[in-house]
């Protein structure tokens, strides 16, 4: 073959550069996908699960019994109507009746 033949594997320096720009990125990628699994859990994340709180889907009822009754509790709002108990340490918030999250608060 004489120089100005097309060989199938002649890559130019313009495609080495961006074969090149490709794997770099995506080894920087996988690296960072890597480490993300390594990481500390942050102290807002601990504090969540360090307060006994309500679970997703128990009942007004069931909280009330268990939790006595909220410092606070705000009227329904909305459609579907979202209901909010504070207490101490947690608020409280109910779809109609049954329990959507609980979140702790900040110290």
């Amino acid at each position: 073959m004489n120089k100005h033949s097309a060989s199938p594997c002649h890559l130019g320096p313009k495609s080495l550069r961006l074969a090149a720009a490709a794997f770099c990125t995506l080894g920087v990628a996988l690296a960072n996908t890597a480490s993300a699994q390594d990481a500390p859990v942050p102290v807002t994340q601990q504090s969540q699960q360090a307060v006994s709180k309500p679970t997703t889907g128990q009942s007004m009822d069931t909280v009330e019994t268990t939790y006595g009754t909220p410092i606070e509790a705000v009227p329904a709002v909305g459609e579907p109507p979202i209901t909010r108990w504070r207490y101490a340490d947690f608020t409280v918030y109910f779809e109609h009746d049954k329990v959507i999250h609980s979140v702790v608060h900040r110290s």
